[in-house]
């Protein structure tokens, strides 16, 4: 039980002050923070539309490269079109909040002369759609670096909100509740005082005119 006393008031008093700044620089946190989930959001649902948009014309420009060059000098062009591909993941902060961002080493997309295999005689439904592939692991890579974003954003915008209505709902009204408690309390004892001494008063008042 705390103590009712003055010094008690006002640690109180700044206790609860802090709490309110701390609320405000926490919301203004969680606003800049959804700002960032929905930037975001618009490149990362634009790279799943593009990739399924591509895969479909891809798969269509497979088809009909199977039915021009056959599945014999498909698969071994693809043997020989094969490549090592790696990517960086970088640690970058926004606010504070740590994510990991995804980037290619190198391009994706290749020139047709560099992708190891004679391109001149081969039809163009086969290069389009290994064009086409190359773009849709470009775009996959892009879409796993703002996964990663979105997930920690939104993570981080649901702690952030729990500890707000933590303070707003539990903290803050308790310290209320104490402040009002022992201000109630230093008031009453004030109001006894003076009618004491206004009691005090009066009697001595009496007092004084008896003896004269």
């Amino acid at each position: 039980m705390i103590q009712l006393t003055r010094t008690n008031l006002l640690m109180l008093r700044e206790k609860a002050g802090s709490v309110i700044n701390s609320m405000r620089i926490l919301k203004a946190r969680k606003q800049i923070l959804i700002r960032e989930f929905l930037d975001t959001t618009r490149p990362f649902l634009r790279s799943r539309a593009e990739i399924r948009s591509a895969y479909g014309r891809a798969i269509q420009e497979l088809a009909l490269s199977l039915g021009r060059e056959g599945k014999d000098s498909i698969e071994s062009i693809a043997a020989v079109a094969t490549r090592p591909f790696e990517v960086k993941i970088t640690e970058k902060r926004i606010w504070g909040l740590r994510y990991k961002e995804v980037t290619a080493s190198e391009p994706a997309v290749r020139a047709p002369w560099k992708r190891g295999y004679d391109f001149l005689p081969t039809s163009p439904h086969l290069d389009e759609g290994i064009n086409l592939f190359e773009k849709i692991m470009e775009s996959m890579i892009e879409m796993a670096a703002f996964e990663s974003k979105l997930k920690r954003l939104g993570e981080e915008i649901v702690k952030t909100s729990r500890r707000i209505r933590v303070l707003e709902e539990k903290v803050l009204p308790e310290f209320r509740s104490q402040i009002k408690m022992i201000s109630d309390h230093i008031s009453e004892g004030e109001r006894e005082a003076f009618c004491g001494l206004k009691r005090f008063k009066e009697k001595s008042r009496s007092a004084r005119k008896k003896t004269e």
